[in-house]
């Protein structure tokens, strides 16, 4: 039986050649089974031909003695059963205990997003006549305007804007790809800034930088996923918003205003570059004001006829 450390660099060997994970997932599964190996030390059990159903449930039980939420429990049995299902494909074990292990109900937390008035407020910040503004307009314009991931953005390249047509070819998560739609307010930011901005910014790159990323920092380099972040932090302050703003939630707020607004659930699906129909109905809880708008302009007896 080879050695855990050996069997773990094997996986992740796995996840970075034939799944394309990205860095953050590769550490969530490697963290998963690190907490599963101690386990297995502290039960005397070396060989992991010997994890059973009974094993399993003991394991199960310190996560939530532990008082591990549900969803942390979720992806650690998640990651486990990959683990195995890898481990039997290449025949290092014989027979996945993980097989018939239920994850358990999570929660479904209603992802946080922004109202139109609080997108205003973002969209006012930024001084367009100068190059980092026209950047930082064209970068929330495009996020708000596609509801692509952070690192979807951060990779973007000039060829993947076709202007003519309106729209955006997206690399996703495992090497997935899909085409965007993008509206007016995102056409002309960007056509701004690339025209404008993003030129003189690329005055102050090396000769050894690439010049086709599309959002480029203040030394001409590409713009990197945390940069992406920091900007968003600075316009917030700058709007004085109390809430919090990431990335991820102006991909939320796309996918609420687009549903919210009339649209479809496997459209959205299929803009998010969502593979599970299941995971975009998370978005389907509506406002308040949608609510009411959808009462009076329904109900019978909701207004003077």
């Amino acid at each position: 039986m080879k050695q855990f450390s050996e069997l773990t660099k094997a996986f992740v060997a796995y996840l970075q050649i034939e799944k394309n994970a990205s860095p953050y997932t590769i550490t969530y599964y490697t963290d998963d089974l690190e907490t599963f190996y101690l386990f297995l030390h502290r039960e005397g059990i070396t060989n992991l031909q010997d994890v059973d159903y009974r094993v399993i449930r003991t394991f199960l039980t310190s996560l939530y003695n532990q008082k591990l939420g549900r969803r942390s429990v979720s992806r650690k049995i998640s990651s486990l059963k990959s683990f195995f299902r890898f481990l039997e494909r290449e025949e290092n074990i014989y027979g996945n205990p993980f097989l018939h292990i239920n994850l358990p109900v999570a929660e479904k937390a209603i992802p946080g997003f922004l109202y139109m008035e609080e997108l205003e407020k973002l969209f006012e910040v930024n001084d367009l006549s100068d190059p980092i503004g026209q950047r930082n307009q064209a970068l929330i314009e495009t996020l708000y305007a596609t509801g692509i991931r952070v690192s979807e953005c951060q990779r973007m390249r000039l060829s993947d804007i076709d202007f003519t047509i309106g729209t955006m070819f997206i690399k996703g998560k495992g090497s997935k790809e899909r085409y965007i739609p993008f509206g007016r307010f995102a056409e002309i930011a960007l056509e701004t800034y690339i025209d404008d901005g993003r030129k003189q910014l690329l005055k102050k790159a090396s000769a050894s930088t690439p010049g086709d990323a599309v959002f480029l920092n203040n030394r001409g380099g590409a713009l990197t996923a945390r940069g992406i972040r920091v900007i968003l932090d600075k316009m917030v302050e700058k709007a004085a918003l109390t809430v919090h703003v990431h990335p991820h939630k102006l991909r939320h707020t796309f996918a609420t205003h687009m549903l919210n607004e009339g649209a479809d659930l496997r459209t959205v699906q299929e803009l998010l570059g969502h593979e599970n129909l299941a995971s975009t109905q998370i978005y389907t809880h509506v406002t308040k004001d949608r609510l009411r708008s959808v009462y009076m302009n329904s109900h019978p007896r909701a207004k003077d006829q």
